[in-house]
């Protein structure tokens, strides 16, 4: 019996924060171990589908470069890279493509529906939703910048019950063009700015921001985070994540989090628990 008062219990503690977030939107940048681990990736789906049936409307950005690189080494296509991204030409966006959209996408959307949900898979492509340009004039290749959401997209996909999953890859200027390889973090800010989501959420391989000793930083302002990153304290693979969050504030997001995909059911700790996990980023405000 006490078990059970337990579990009802813990239901309780969490209804003030489902009321909270009820029909508010979430977008999840979805990498790293959770999306690899078979374990993880089960319990990712269980969250999202927990999340959608009590009223919250997530949308879901993903990557996919370990997939990426081992198609790539299998197919004997070299590709190379200038400071961190990968130079993309037509034949390495084939291969990206095929992998984001092709693969990973609908692997994504059928363990979701699997689970009881309705998602459904697009790229920017679809409904020449996400247009882009080529970054740094091409330096890179296919490697594209963001320049137009067409919003609507997203929110009549919500608004008739679907659960979006977005794969990162913008149309180019014409019908004959290859598309763009966009950076999955900056891809989740871009979308959660354009529709004004409530939060967005990156799960990484890392608690969250850690200062110089270690120790979680769990919730910081604008201004904090530019001191972190001039005094070093944020460095290398956390510097285009926590830009990310900068940029989805900047366009109107509530709040961004960074938090540790690697923790099972990490979503559900975020949102229904008061300590939640990883760090939050807010506004000056």
């Amino acid at each position: 019996m006490q078990k059970k008062i337990q579990q009802v219990k813990i239901l309780l503690d969490a209804l003030p924060y489902i009321k909270t977030f009820k029909k508010k939107t979430i977008v999840i940048k979805y990498g790293g171990s959770a999306q690899i681990n078979g374990v993880l990736k089960d319990k990712f789906a269980q969250d999202i589908i927990l999340l959608y049936l009590v009223g919250i409307r997530p949308v879901i950005v993903h990557g996919g470069g370990k997939k990426i690189n081992s198609l790539l080494d299998k197919l004997e296509i070299q590709s190379e890279f200038i400071d961190g991204l990968r130079v993309t030409d037509e034949q390495v966006m084939e291969v990206v493509e095929m992998v984001l959209s092709g693969n990973i996408n609908k692997e994504i959307t059928t363990l979701l529906n699997h689970h009881g949900g309705k998602a459904i898979g697009i790229t920017g492509k679809d409904a020449n939703f996400i247009q882009a340009k080529p970054i740094d004039g091409g330096k890179y290749g296919l490697v594209g910048k963001i320049t137009k959401i067409d919003k609507k997209v997203i929110k009549n996909l919500i608004k008739e019950g679907f659960i979006p999953v977005v794969a990162p890859i913008a149309s180019g200027d014409d019908e004959t063009h290859a598309g763009y390889n966009i950076n999955a973090d900056l891809c989740a800010s871009k979308i959660a700015a354009s529709i004004k989501a409530h939060k967005v959420i990156f799960l990484t391989d890392t608690k969250g921001i850690l200062n110089k000793e270690g120790n979680l930083l769990p919730v910081l302002d604008r201004q904090t985070v530019d001191l972190l990153k001039e005094n070093g304290t944020i460095t290398g693979g956390m510097l285009p994540k926590v830009d990310a969050c900068l940029e989805a504030l900047k366009g109107g997001v509530g709040s961004a989090q960074i938090i540790d995909g690697r923790v099972e059911h990490s979503l559900l700790l975020e949102l229904f628990t008061s300590e939640g996990i990883g760090t939050m980023i807010k506004d000056d405000k």
